[in-house]
């Protein structure tokens, strides 16, 4: 195979961030593996963030895309065809989730996810204000940049949609400023941003009272966070709530580009305005070889009871994770941050734990942790490996 060169490369292919020292030239995933074209194994401790729930290449996920593609590719998305995997997947998620959760809209992202998702709720409340939580990160489109609460990112891009604001996570008074005029809260439950943060006492239980009371849609953000990374199916099934929308992308697909917003039919029928360009419109949304390896991915998930060990796995990882570089590892199940006890040796830790055989990486809004979070398939020996190379690579740092 032809050597590129890393130059070459972001002369051609345009990136939002490099850093010099690390430029895998990647040959071959596997598993929880990745190879690079000299033969060097990393085990991939980010699932290629948090695509790779089951693995990269996982079997079940090849076979059903290679009949798909004996059948046909791209048709049509708007309503006039009916497609059996589109129709297939909806059903078997949907039968999985709680009612309420009844009609999804299927998409090619998680960022069009979020997208899709604010204006059906800005459509089914007539209202206009969307509130977010500060240090949440939901995409990269105007919606998902109108929504972060850091200057830095939001001011080039200025003017944003207006009506955008941020209240605090984990702060019930923030709260009350959730009020009839909100069409929507998107909110994750586990926000990511700064490393994993996890809701204090009954704060998603109060989220949810709040926005009930006001007739404010709840949007959840589980785009990182489902298909079992958290130990269960979905991350709000640990705090006994069900959202009005439920966002999800990334795992969804296998290792496939697909996303989607789930709701209620009511909700979800807000989009239907007899035009798609008056509800929401995507020309690659539900495409058959998406959705099939998504069926298979979440069959694989389901039928091999893979999500039963996931929290035992994060609790034995985190247990593992000790070191004097380290001031603490946060998270639940494998969706786990590692906390720099120098939050400035971020970059240095970088390149010693690529070094080491670790593929990871850095938080949005804190370089200081690193993300954990590897499939969910990986062994209780590799994750004895795994965390040995981590030891080995923060050694190296004195």
């Amino acid at each position: 195979m032809e050597k590129i060169i890393p130059k070459e490369f972001r002369h051609y292919v345009a990136q939002v961030g490099e850093i010099d020292s690390i430029m895998l030239d990647v040959e071959k995933a596997e598993g929880i593996y990745v190879w690079d074209t000299s033969g060097k194994q990393y085990i991939d401790m980010l699932a290629g963030i948090c695509v790779g729930n089951i693995g990269h290449r996982h079997p079940a996920v090849l076979k059903a895309i290679k009949e798909q593609m004996d059948k046909y590719l791209h048709v049509m998305v708007y309503g006039e065809f009916v497609q059996s995997p589109q129709y297939r997947y909806a059903k078997r998620l949907i039968d999985l989730l709680p009612k309420g959760l009844d009609s999804m809209f299927i998409v090619n992202s998680g960022s069009e996810a979020i997208e899709g998702a604010v204006k059906a709720a800005k459509l089914f409340t007539k209202r206009a204000e969307v509130i977010s939580f500060t240090n949440s990160y939901h995409g990269s489109t105007m919606i998902g940049v109108s929504m972060m609460s850091d200057e830095r990112f939001r001011k080039p891009f200025e003017p944003l949609l207006p009506q955008c604001r941020q209240i605090c996570f984990n702060n019930t008074a923030d709260l009350m400023r959730i009020t009839e005029h909100t069409a929507c809260v998107v909110a994750e439950i586990l926000p990511v941003g700064c490393g994993v943060t996890l809701p204090e006492d009954d704060f998603i239980a109060k989220l949810r009272h709040r926005t009930a009371e006001m007739g404010t849609v709840l949007i959840l953000d589980e785009i990182q966070t489902g298909f079992g990374r958290s130990g269960k199916l979905f991350a709000f099934e640990h705090y006994d709530i069900v959202p009005d929308i439920l966002c999800i992308a990334k795992s969804m697909g296998g290792g496939m580009p697909i996303g989607g917003f789930i709701g209620s039919k009511q909700i979800m029928d807000s989009l239907d305005n007899h035009h798609p360009l008056i509800g929401h419109a995507t020309t690659f949304g539900g495409h058959p070889l998406s959705c099939v390896a998504a069926l298979a991915a979440l069959n694989v998930l389901i039928d091999d009871n893979i999500i039963k060990d996931v929290e035992n796995k994060g609790e034995y990882l985190r247990n593992k994770l000790r070191h004097k570089q380290i001031k603490n590892v946060t998270g639940k199940g494998l969706f786990c941050s590692m906390v720099l006890q120098k939050p400035d040796m971020w970059q240095e830790a970088l390149i010693s734990l690529f070094d080491c055989g670790i593929i990871t990486g850095t938080h949005l809004f804190n370089s200081g942790a690193l993300s954990i979070k590897p499939a969910l398939t990986i062994t209780y020996e590799q994750i004895d490996d795994a965390c040995s190379r981590i030891i080995s690579a923060l050694d190296r740092l004195g």
